[in-house]
């Protein structure tokens, strides 16, 4: 071990980068759908000792000690965003003629733009860095710090964060209610780097106590948690989701929209198989419905006539907004909750809106230049001012999020605050059956074990499906089926919680910095 990691502390220039590039592809694999947690045994391991190599080629500043650090944590974080997320480009294939020249913005320069947040970290963790177990706490709380920073600046993007790595079934995913979703990105770098201390003899032994604990601990309470009965104050809800399965290209065809349109209603007419139970509340995908209602009155006639006595849909639409005093008309996407009478009862309108798809920043400049928005209506979708629980039936209600604000944790758990259980509705049909949708589908298991709240996801082509509130998928329908998935879910009463997730994440990420800074306090070798 100590030969192997002598070579990659001693590599230089391109093969350097190139080894960091490969450290980061490799750890793709512990993402969905491929779900190989082992991965990041390895590749932790050699971006800990690409560092430990990491020394400016000539002595100067401070600063410039770091910039071979952030240089291998950029190239570090390139391979895992870009063969991450080599499939956001499908969506510029839709509409081919009008979009293929994006496909290099979406598939070199994200990642690229990513990869920003890991050569920080590698960087931070540079500051504090020493021999031993120090600096893989140091590198822990610096990807912790970043991948926090990935929620919210250049508007946010949090896609496979390290931590879903040690989070690849429900036995697995219940650590994440305890230390939120930065605690487990901190805790899982940790374990994850451990193996580095082979190589030397400092901490060796207190790092591998430290990361068995972790492992027993995160493994137990999943354990736990899942063996743990719901109790008796757990309602149920029948359920359907409608995945009609329309080919994006249809989609955006207005030839089609009445036959998509029928296609819905068909599926959500179906009888149930013999001995079901009707559903009380049916869900469409996003902007399933092909118009906007108020332009078509007869379809909400349509949906009385499909809807029984007391029946709700939840419906993924565009609505319209005339604007006041001569402004534009605002269009959102959102979920539209209509009743039995086919009037429109309530309304969730997204709030964070997808840059480059649903708005364009600095519409009128680009405008100029024949750059427009992949989505395809007259104007950019405008952000919902708030978030609103919708009535369910039974006496329940729900909180509604559109496409990849589920993404989002601090969203979602803010925004679902107060109601029983939680509806996603979304368009993967962008993306096709590529990994993107299984990713998607396990931020959706993520988000309904850390809210402790049951998860309805309607998807156009797919993945739809239903999740309990630890995670566990009870039923889903496959990428391009067509079809209704029906299903009793159970709806226990909300929990209260003696310490807030996000609170204990920040708690471990000063808890590791603090700890790595006074171990690297002693002895220590010259790493400049």
């Amino acid at each position: 071990m100590e030969r192997l990691s002598g070579n990659i502390i001693l590599l230089w220039g391109w093969r350097r980068a190139l080894v960091a590039f490969l450290g980061g592809a490799f750890l793709v694999l512990s993402a969905a759908p491929f779900d190989f947690f082992a991965a990041g045994f390895v590749s932790f391991p050699i971006l800990v000792w690409l560092l430990d190599g990491a020394v400016p080629e000539r002595p100067g500043g401070r600063l410039s000690h770091l910039v071979p650090a952030f240089v291998v944590g950029w190239w570090f974080g390139f391979g895992y965003f870009v063969v991450g997320l080599w499939w956001v480009g499908m969506a510029m294939l839709v509409d081919a003629g009008s979009h293929a020249w994006a496909i290099p913005i979406a598939v070199v320069l994200l990642p690229a733009i990513l990869a920003l947040f890991y050569g920080f970290a590698a960087a931070l963790a540079r500051l504090a860095w020493s021999d031993g177990l120090g600096r893989v706490l140091a590198l822990a709380a610096a990807f912790g710090l970043a991948e926090w920073l990935r929620t919210f600046v250049f508007t946010g993007f949090p896609w496979n964060p390290v931590g879903y790595a040690a989070m690849p079934i429900p036995l697995l995913m219940q650590s994440v209610s305890a230390v939120g979703t930065m605690g487990m990105n901190i805790l899982v770098v940790l374990v994850f780097a451990v193996p580095a201390l082979l190589a030397g003899r400092r901490h060796r032994w207190a790092g591998f106590v430290v990361a068995t604990a972790l492992a027993v601990a995160h493994v137990g309470y999943g354990y736990v948690t899942l063996a743990r009965p719901r109790g008796e104050s757990v309602q149920t809800i029948s359920v359907r989701i409608v995945q009609p399965a329309i080919d994006q290209a249809r989609k955006i065809d207005r030839e089609a929209r009445d036959d998509i349109f029928r296609t819905l209603l068909s599926l959500s007419g179906q009888p149930v198989e013999t001995g079901g139970t009707p559903p009380r509340l049916i869900v469409w995908p996003e902007t399933s419905v092909p118009f906007i209602f108020a332009e078509r009155p007869d379809s909400l006639t349509a949906i009385a006539d499909l809807l029984a006595d007391g029946q709700v849909l939840m419906a993924g639409a565009v609505r319209a907004e005339e604007g006041a005093g001569g402004e534009r008309t605002r269009y959102y996407n959102s979920v539209v909750e209509i009743d039995d009478a086919g009037e429109i009862s309530g309304a969730v309108d997204k709030a964070h809106l997808v840059p480059g798809g649903e708005y364009l920043p600095f519409e009128e400049l680009f405008g100029r230049f024949g750059i427009d928005r992949i989505v395809a209506i007259p104007v950019s979708f405008s952000p919902g001012a708030g978030r609103r629980i919708l009535a369910a039936p039974g006496g329940l209600t729900a909180a509604a999020f559109v496409c990849y604000e589920m993404i989002f944790p601090d969203l979602v758990a803010d925004g679902g605050s107060g109601a029983d259980f939680i509806v996603t509705v979304t368009n993967d049909g962008w993306f096709g059956d590529t990994p993107g949708p299984y990713q998607h589908l396990r931020q959706a298991q993520i988000r309904a074990v850390e809210t402790r709240k049951p998860v309805l996801r309607a998807a156009n082509t797919g993945i739809s499906a239903v999740i309990d509130e630890r995670g566990r998928i009870l039923d889903a329908l496959a990428i391009d089926a067509r079809g209704s998935l029906d299903s009793v879910v159970p709806v226990p009463q909300p929990t209260n919680r003696m310490f807030s997730p996000r609170l204990t994440g920040f708690f471990l990420l000063f808890g590791a910095l603090a700890l790595s800074l006074g171990l690297g306090a002693g002895p220590r070798r010259r790493l400049d």
